[in-house]
């Protein structure tokens, strides 16, 4: 195994659009969303040890999260625990965890990876990922995981590549979440990918990155390195995540760098960011719906429908619905319409006892 290769598990976020299941308390990273008896972080830790190290796997997630990281995954070494004390964005979490990685080894390439994603043909997804490390070692790509789309969807974002041979393409550019009728020039046109949100490059290349285009969280993280691995990392962590920008890796770096690859996968990938993209990564009954818990349905279709063993649920006439108990939360909603999540939460942050249901 490569001891050169290094994978850092970002299980940061909160989860909004797939509230209430997600909370505050247990976002949903650490929860076994897909009924399978893991949750996510475990399922995508496992993932990794085929091809990597376990001591040379790393965790970034909030500091509150802490805990919940060591419970899932017992193995994991104090060390390897990368604790943020505040939440910015995936560009100070990357730089981060760079930082402490290029400390340890300054020839490593790092594979970063969301920890709630759902990855089939696993095996095809590793190989796409040890071709691109390999490419990565001339320290001198920033390469990002592309996924040929199978529809038009509007929830990702999308990579267009420049044609060449082999599987790693120059990327052109980037486009977020297009409206439906762009969605599907750019899966017809043949040279558009959806950006997984995976990344492969050397600890180098990705440092001289944040240098040429985040140079002040670049010199703030620089300056830390002494105290990294020290008493004092916690404060002084606490002290550069309160000046730095709130910003995505792919906005503040990817998108303006002129050395950015996509090595091109086959296999079949959900961010499951959503209760849509959950149903349709989910087991389905014969009328399309997804069911978990004690629940009668009735002319009901293409729905999700959820509850605790110790609650009956019956629905009935429902065609593309949300219908789950949640703890002290009980929703009902259409579940594609999933730009309303942040609308809920927002509503629900406004109230006087919010915070009891967030």
């Amino acid at each position: 195994m490569d001891k050169n290769l290094y994978v850092v598990l970002m299980a940061g976020g909160i989860g909004t659009r797939f509230w209430p299941y997600s909370r505050n308390a247990k976002p949903k990273q650490f929860l076994d969303v897909l009924n399978t008896g893991k949750t996510l972080v475990q399922s995508t830790y496992e993932r990794y040890l085929a091809i990597c190290k376990p001591e040379n796997i790393f965790i970034v997630t909030h500091e509150e999260h802490a805990d919940l990281v060591v419970a899932q995954l017992p193995n994991i070494r104090q060390d390897q625990l990368i604790l943020e004390p505040m939440r910015k964005n995936t560009a100070p979490c990357i730089a981060y965890a760079a930082n402490r990685i290029f400390l340890k080894n300054p020839e490593a390439i790092m594979v970063v990876s969301p920890s709630d994603h759902l990855i089939l043909n696993e095996k095809e997804f590793l190989t796409t990922i040890q071709k691109a490390a390999e490419h990565a070692r001339t320290q001198d790509k920033l390469i990002t995981i592309g996924i040929t789309p199978s529809r038009p969807e509007t929830g990702y974002g999308y990579i267009q590549f420049l044609e060449s041979k082999g599987m790693l393409k120059k990327v052109k550019t980037f486009t977020e979440k297009p409206a439906l009728s762009l969605a599907k020039t750019f899966v017809e046109s043949g040279d558009f990918v959806w950006n997984s949100g995976v990344f492969v490059w050397g600890v180098k290349a990705i440092l001289l990155a944040f240098q040429k285009y985040l140079p002040e969280l670049s010199e703030a993280l620089e300056e830390m390195r002494p105290r990294m691995g020290t008493a004092d990392e916690r404060n002084g962590m606490a002290q550069v995540y309160a000046q730095t920008k709130n910003i995505s890796i792919d906005y503040g770096v990817m998108e303006k760098a002129d050395n950015v690859y996509v090595a091109l996968g086959k296999f079949t990938w959900s961010d499951l960011g959503s209760w849509a993209s959950l149903h349709e990564a989910s087991v389905k009954d014969e009328d399309n719906n997804v069911i978990n818990g004690d629940v009668l349905v009735y002319d009901t279709r293409n729905s999700v429908v959820i509850g605790p063993p110790e609650s009956l649920i019956v629905a009935q006439g429902l065609n593309g619905y949300l219908v789950g108990v949640f703890g002290n939360v009980v929703i009902i909603c259409e579940k594609d319409k999933e730009e309303l999540f942040r609308r809920y939460v927002n509503d629900i942050k406004a109230k006087p006892d919010g915070s009891d249901f967030l």
